[in-house]
């Protein structure tokens, strides 16, 4: 048995340092070590899969020298996060990677372009229909960076630069993140915490919408300053974001306090963004000018026409019927529904126990291999219940940790998403030629992100393990009164070593909960706070950013450096994120106790 010791140094300052060290080594590698590319270009950071397997390395040494953890159990814990972030999340990002594909080859997707321009001219305000309202209902479906994928790859199609694609949906996926999958967050969040799942989702819905009103004038700052823009042009802009910020939001904190929506409020929201967003710029206002991109401002000036071009309708023609539109859409319709099919318990429940009747029982590397053809599971060796947390972590009574590979193949998100993608494919009728092509281009644009996405997790679950992220985490439980403040930014860390705010739950859900006790904070707001924090870590966590680079970059080349440079551009909107849902926690555990929501009385 392997007791997790949150001091292995004897000092809790130098056990943190060390504690830190492979996070420390990820982030130099992927950010600041300075190297020439195979075209002598210096550059800032390595290539991806290079840093996550030096960052990988670093976690290895520090969990079996420094923290004594043995070697078996530290590769297991590798490897059950390398497989389960294949089932759990590549698998997601392939489908929807494959879908996309499967639009572009058959040439609906320039289709769904037109019609997304018909909606608005500007570009500032396609950032926000795509990235913000699109994006969020892709991430209260099936989330794990697939409205990244998804909504990058549309805006690159639109003619976005890939880095200013990348950028802009990491940084739209943030407030909707609390209900991704689902409500997959909240679900765990509750299990873990032992408090009422509503009244957690209520919480997160009373801090979230301040960030909802937000983020479409902050996607539209960023972007104008990125081509070049003027504050003025940012503003000029303002009706528009504020009504799509303002009905996300709305519909955000009505939504998420309900037991019927609550599951579903990324999804409702992000449907009434859109339609009262596009409903707003046909009929009630729209920009005088349409702000381009700079490459067509400087195509416009070299033809002599005015570099600020007019929005009237009348001098745009829309090439296809209401039919071809529909059907061009079909295929991210059949996304959305299967992937709300698939989120569905009931649903789960059925696949899970389709082939319950075929069962096995055997072993697999000297550890029971069992179950049912449709939920096989492998207790992982050296591993499964052979971890223990101790206090202040979990409860003096915790039991080991279990450590299976529940190879839920049926059940998944990610084969809801694979679903849609066949489905779509017979719907487009693609040719047996066409279909090649998609499954060809998937699959070459997809290798290197795979790799580097499954060391990643691995790494996060060695960190888990070992409890190298608890001693880390345990370094914000020392803020005092200032905890609310910190109990945000644990949550940014838990997402950032796991790359989903469903595992950060899971991670420090807990923890918050116990401190919260020794603190006499309100414990729904600290544990839902673990949860909000997290979202803006999610736009800098690897595997999110190697998702957004394999949806928005075609060459190999770029795409295998452009981790470092995005990294570097989101890693303090992430950091300042983070301090305003502190801030919002703060102010609702010493000003505004109001907003807490009451759980119900235990029955």
């Amino acid at each position: 048995m392997y007791y997790q010791s949150y001091n292995p140094m004897g000092n809790v300052f130098l056990s943190t340092l060390v504690a830190a060290v492979p996070i420390a080594a990820l982030l130099y590698f992927i950010a600041l070590h300075p190297h020439r590319d195979v075209q002598g270009t210096k550059r800032l950071g390595i290539p991806a899969p290079y840093a996550a397997l030096f960052g990988v390395t670093a976690a290895f040494l520090v969990s079996c020298i420094a923290f004594k953890m043995p070697l078996a159990a530290a590769a297991s814990a590798f490897a059950l996060g390398s497989l389960s972030g294949f089932l759990g999340i590549i698998w997601i990002i392939l489908g929807a990677m494959l879908l996309y594909t499967m639009t572009v080859v058959t040439g609906k997707f320039e289709i769904v372009k037109e019609s997304i321009i018909q909606i608005s001219f500007d570009r500032r305000l396609q950032c926000v229909l795509i990235a913000f309202s699109f994006g969020a209902i892709i991430e209260g479906t099936s989330g794990f960076g697939t409205p990244v994928a998804i909504a990058g790859a549309v805006m690159v199609g639109l003619g976005f630069k890939p880095f200013q694609s990348a950028v802009l949906n990491l940084l739209a996926n943030t407030a909707p993140v609390a209900w991704g999958a689902i409500g997959t967050p909240i679900v765990v969040l509750a299990s873990v915490s032992g408090l009422d799942q509503v009244t957690l989702s209520a919480m997160a819905g009373h801090q979230l919408p301040w960030i909802s009103m937000l983020v479409p004038f902050w996607l539209v700052a960023v972007f104008v300053k990125m081509e070049g823009g003027t504050w003025k042009e940012v503003f000029e802009v303002w009706p528009a974001t504020l009504c799509a910020g303002g009905s996300f939001a709305l519909m955000q904190y009505l939504a998420s306090g309900t037991n019927q929506f609550h599951l579903m409020t990324d999804v409702v929201s992000g449907v009434f963004s859109v339609i009262c967003t596009a409903l707003f710029l046909r009929f009630v206002w729209h920009p005088k000018t349409r702000f381009l991109l700079k490459s067509e401002r400087e195509a416009l000036a070299k033809t002599g026409a005015p570099a600020a071009v007019t929005t009237d309708r009348s001098a745009w023609k829309y090439s296809y019927s209401v039919g071809e539109t529909i059907y061009a859409w079909l295929p991210w319709a059949i996304l959305i529904i299967c992937c709300a099919v698939w989120g569905m318990p009931e649903w789960k429940k059925y696949l899970n126990a389709l082939f319950s009747g075929i069962a096995f029982k055997t072993t697999l590397l000297g550890s029971p291999f069992t179950g049912t053809l449709s939920l096989p599971t492998w207790d992982m060796p050296a591993l499964h219940n052979l971890v223990q947390r101790t206090p202040p972590v979990v409860a003096a009574s915790a039991k080991p940790e279990a450590a299976r590979f529940v190879i839920n193949w049926l059940s998944a998100a990610g084969t809801g998403v694979f679903v849609a993608a066949i489905l779509s494919g017979l719907v487009l009728r693609l040719s047996a030629a066409q279909w090649k092509e998609a499954v060809v281009r998937t699959g070459r644009r997809m290798a290197t992100p795979v790799v580097v996405i499954a060391l990643v997790l691995g790494l996060g679950f060695l960190t888990r393990y070992s409890g190298t992220d608890a001693v880390l985490g345990l370094a914000f439980t020392n803020a005092g009164p200032m905890y609310p403040f910190f109990a945000a930014y644990l949550g940014w860390l838990g997402v950032f070593l796991t790359g989903s705010d469903t595992a950060s739950n899971a991670l420090f859900g807990s923890l918050q909960r116990i401190t919260a006790q020794q603190l006499h904070l309100n414990e729904i707001l600290i544990v839902a706070t673990n949860s909000t924090g997290g979202v803006m870590g999610k736009m800098i966590d690897a595997q999110s950013i190697m998702v957004a680079c394999a949806a928005c970059y075609d060459d190999p080349h770029e795409r295998a450096h452009a981790l470092g440079p995005i990294f570097r551009k989101v890693f303090w909107y992430s950091i300042a994120g983070a301090a305003m849902i502190g801030v919002i926690a703060m102010l609702q555990a010493y000003v505004f106790p109001g907003a807490i929501p009451i759980p119900p009385l235990p029955k």
